[in-house]
């Protein structure tokens, strides 16, 4: 099916952002076609993929609409399966932080609105922590992710996200930012669809080397994350995973300069999972510069930070 009526009010073009009509195509059972007469999407519609509408502006996308098309949806990198998680578990330990803060995010959530709306983007696996947003009854979520999954309802380019204002109540985006071309363009469209005093959930990567290969763009310390959520009052930021996580991504990088293989790589670094322990003894202000990522948990605000305001944001030790 495509997005369901209750979703279907608050789609909009991702190129003009006028609203879009559901109508029967040539090529497809059911598509969707933009309203503007002036739009390429009045008349060219949007692909539909076992249901799912995909409403990106190929023209102005990483995303290739024929790519996409003869891959009918499938994502250009290759999932993890389940024993590749656990073993990457394993050598560099699970997210400590993601199911607390996930928590915290719902019950956040529960106090803005009876039955909030919940937007995840880069949806397409369920993350660390997400198990308290699915699980919950009375939180209605929608999922995106630039390929189609059983979990993304639309598939969306987070650059231009087609949905109207003020459509949700939550964003949770995590492991996503670092894959995006812009990612202060991201987060403006975050601001963009969140209801006033809506909240959002943004876990990111620091010192970590690329993953995912020609998808892999950008990285943030924990004051860069700040100021790329510097419209967003701060509930809550920090760390996750310290120096010794690093250090065992290191190890599996060189190894994998040296040998070439994936799975050597991670033969030679799995002998080093202790290193990931020593991270409960480090200070916390000096861990903060090696840390492995970084999340932030903020409101909405009409009011930025203003750049004077960074020098004293640092987390880590004064000169």
């Amino acid at each position: 099916m495509a997005a369901g009526p209750d979703l279907e009010p608050l789609l909009l073009c991702p190129r003009c952002r006028a609203a879009l009509s559901l109508q029967r195509d040539k090529a497809q059972d059911r598509a969707y076609f933009c309203t503007n007469a002036n739009c390429v999407y009045h008349t060219e519609s949007f692909p539909m993929v076992e249901g799912t509408p995909a409403l990106i502006d190929f023209a102005d996308s990483i995303i290739s609409r024929e790519a996409f098309e003869q891959r009918r949806g499938v994502s250009v990198i290759d999932r993890d399966n389940l024993s590749n998680r656990l073993l990457r578990e394993a050598v560099y330990g699970g997210n400590p932080i993601a199911a607390e803060n996930g928590s915290q995010f719902v019950q956040t959530l529960r106090a803005l609105a009876r039955a909030p709306r919940v937007l995840i983007v880069g949806g397409g696996e369920r993350g660390s922590g997400t198990a308290a947003l699915y699980e919950a009854g009375d939180i209605n979520v929608t999922g995106i992710d630039v390929y189609a999954s059983e979990a993304v309802d639309i598939v969306a380019d987070a650059h231009r996200l087609p949905f109207s204002d003020a459509a949700f109540d939550g964003v949770w985006i995590q492991a996503v930012l670092e894959h995006v071309l812009d990612p202060h363009q991201v987060v403006s469209e975050i601001h963009r669809v969140l209801k006033p005093g809506g909240i959002v959930y943004a876990e990111t990567p620091f010192m970590q080397q690329v993953h995912e290969g020609a998808y892999d763009f950008t990285r943030f310390s924990r004051s860069g994350h700040r100021w790329l959520f510097r419209h967003f009052e701060e509930i809550g930021s920090g760390d996750i995973g310290g120096p010794g996580q690093s250090l065992i991504w290191a190890i599996r990088y060189l190894a994998r300069a040296l040998t070439g293989s994936n799975k050597a790589a991670t033969a030679v670094a799995a002998p080093f999972f202790w290193l990931r322990y020593l991270d409960r003894f480090c200070r916390r202000d000096y861990a903060a510069d090696a840390a492995n990522g970084v999340y932030f948990l903020g409101r909405r605000s009409t009011v930025a930070l203003a750049p004077r305001d960074m020098i004293a944001y640092y987390p880590g030790p004064s000169a």
